[in-house]
């Protein structure tokens, strides 16, 4: 899910970002270790023309998929979608999201106020994300850092943690583009050399937005 740069950045959101991204973006002593990974499985899936956490490849669902790779890293998956979004039979928790405002950075939010801890935060559109890549963001020192690799920026991948989400909920409110939001912040970015590790970072990071993408998975 990768957001695009287009909109202007709103004067408030911007104020909050600006005064937390004068503080360098690392983590603290005494920060408890993450142990959830947030599926954000609630867009509205337009270019799919359905869920795209229920979508199939390989013979199960997308969630699935993404559900198996953070229990491999070590974590809790849960996901992380609107009241009324559709999401495959599954034994992964559900955690509800705001229905409004409709911005990717509502379920980033309500993830971290009911963790109340940092988090992994992972797209239910990434289906060949690695546990060791996971396993990386969960462990990197830095309070919020997101991947840049295969010649993109993908703000929805990445640590967040709490002491972020008031300036998280402010961009949201405003509308405000995912990418400016995180860089504002003073987002560490993880590069193709660390995402190389786990594998190839262009099959890693491939999104599942059609159904055209599927064959290409």
């Amino acid at each position: 899910m990768v957001v695009p740069r287009g909109v202007p950045f709103p004067t408030a959101a911007a104020k909050r970002a600006t005064r937390t991204a004068r503080r360098p973006a690392r983590q603290t002593d005494g920060v408890p270790p993450v142990t959830v990974a947030a599926i954000l499985a609630g867009g509205r899936s337009r270019r799919m023309g359905a869920a795209k956490a229920g979508v199939r490849l390989d013979g199960r669902p997308l969630l699935d998929h993404v559900a198996d790779a953070a229990r491999a890293a070590g974590l809790t998956p849960v996901a992380v979608a609107k009241r009324a979004s559709v999401l495959p039979a599954s034994d992964v928790e559900r955690w509800d999201e705001p229905d409004e405002p409709q911005h990717p950075l509502t379920g980033v939010v309500a993830a971290l106020r009911r963790a109340a801890a940092p988090i992994v935060v992972v797209p239910v559109d990434l289906p060949r994300v690695a546990p060791g890549l996971l396993a990386a963001i969960a462990a990197h020192p830095a309070r919020l850092a997101v991947v840049e690799a295969a010649d993109r920026l993908h703000p929805l991948l990445g640590r967040f943690d709490p002491a972020d989400a008031d300036a998280l909920e402010d961009a949201a409110r405003a509308g405000a583009p995912v990418v400016r939001t995180v860089l504002a912040l003073g987002a560490v970015r993880i590069g193709d050399d660390e995402v190389a590790r786990h594998g190839d970072p262009a099959r890693l990071l491939r999104n599942v937005n059609r159904p055209e993408d599927l064959g290409a998975a």
